[in-house]
């Protein structure tokens, strides 16, 4: 006799969360992949120290009398410290400095600047690509506001970069910020993303998991004191745990890398200051919660499936035919992601993120977007909770069986079978 389920259940997920965990894949993967990447972000300015804030450091010779004005400011906000030449002699003395590697060279605007927005940049070494981006920009910028007008404010600038667009939408009293609204699309997109990944990967594991019991005979050894659904719940949760670890650790992480490391680089990269708005993108608590919810309620449906699939296959190469349909089901909603993420409100989107099999991805994207009605939200949340109910007494039927048989690979009139009989 078979002890109890509160017992047996809880025994089942520790041994395949800490069978996971313990490895060195595991350990790489969840805590060295982000230590390496907030490595990439801060070792350099600490390895590079003042050699980095040397080659922000210019000397501007301004040969025109009337661009220095309003060049400094700009070239001061794409990341450079900019010296002021005034005379000859602090020329040479300018250009010795840059020829020793004091500073990172010396910029040299003239009436040809006026012209056409040449410039000369004297210098040791070229700049990065990007710091030359930042000093062209910053030099055409200045001589096409010189030559249309004397007193050229931001506003005409502005105008000649191609202006903005102001959404307003009809019925809502408050505008659309633009940043809210491109940092909700970016976070739908990566979300949904993930969760397409995570998805295919942890239900691969839990097919693989049970394809190896099945193979190697454990699972008849398991089975003979412990029942069917015991063992795939515990397969399940116990998978489903792993996946939940690696996902908060890396959330975190990036959420440090974001907020931490990010904004500590900017002084050694001045010219990329752009980084600076990251932490804008952050996604909210609310839609860090749903993010969890879709997981976890996504991985339950899609993992019982994989389950289903691992124990009625023998071989690996029946296991890959056999999990395409499963497979389908999440690669779909992804593809059909961007089309809803343009047009959110649309009864397309809608119709699709209430479908349960597609809603952890499609509903995830829209409520990141910011436009989905309460009603909509909660009615998603109980669509995915019948799924999983329905998925697990199917998947359920067909592992208590499929398990324990060995040879060809039953088709769908004998799986149908299983179900109504098991």
């Amino acid at each position: 006799m078979s002890a109890s389920p509160m017992r047996t259940v809880p025994i089942l997920i520790a041994r395949e969360y800490l069978q996971r965990v313990r490895t060195k894949g595991f350990v790489f993967g969840t805590v060295g992949a982000p230590i390496f990447l907030l490595a990439i972000v801060l070792v350099p300015q600490f390895l590079a120290g003042d050699g980095i804030l040397a080659q922000r450091e210019i000397a501007l010779i301004d040969r025109t009398g009337v661009l220095a004005e309003s060049l400094v400011p700009r070239l001061e906000d794409g990341g450079f410290e900019v010296e002021l030449v005034a005379d000859a002699e602090a020329e040479d003395d300018a250009i010795e400095r840059a020829r020793e590697g004091e500073i990172s060279g010396v910029l040299v605007v003239d009436e040809r600047t006026l012209q056409d927005g040449s410039a000369t940049f004297r210098g040791l070494d070229s700049p990065s690509t990007l710091r030359q981006m930042a000093l062209r920009q910053a030099v055409n910028q200045t001589a096409l506001a010189a030559r249309l007008t004397d007193d050229a404010d931001a506003s005409l600038l502005a105008l000649l970069q191609g202006g903005g667009l102001e959404m307003d939408r009809l019925g809502e009293e408050e505008e659309v910020d633009e940043t809210e609204g491109l940092a909700g699309y970016a976070v739908g997109f990566i979300g949904a993303f993930f969760l397409y990944f995570v998805l295919l990967i942890y239900g691969n594991m839990v097919l693989r998991s049970v394809l190896e019991e099945k193979t190697g005979r454990i699972a008849e050894v398991v089975l003979s004191s412990v029942r069917a659904w015991e063992l795939m719940l515990g397969k399940i949760v116990g998978v489903g745990a792993v996946g939940l670890t690696q996902i908060l650790v890396w959330v975190l992480s990036a959420v440090l890398i974001l907020s931490l490391g990010v904004p500590a680089a900017i002084p050694f990269l001045g010219e990329m200051e752009f980084l600076a708005d990251l932490p804008a993108f952050l996604p909210s608590a609310g839609v860090l919660a749903f993010f969890v919810v879709c997981f976890i309620m996504g991985y339950f449906i899609y993992s019982s499936l994989y389950a289903a699939v691992g124990a009625m296959c023998s071989t690996e190469e029946e296991a890959q035919q056999a999990q395409l349909p499963v497979m389908m089901l999440i690669i779909v909603p992804f593809i059909m992601l961007l089309p809803v993420l343009e047009a959110p409100d649309t009864t397309f989107a809608q119709l699709s993120s209430l479908f349960p099999f597609f809603t952890p991805i499609i509903m995830f994207g829209r409520v990141a977007v910011g436009t989905v009605p309460a009603w909509e939200l909660v009615l998603s949340i109980v669509g995915m909770a019948l799924a999983i109910l329905a998925v697990a007494w199917v998947a359920g039927r067909i592992y208590r069986v499929g398990i324990l048989m060995q040879g060809k690979r039953p088709t769908l009139p004998e799986l149908w079978r299983w179900v109504r009989r098991a």
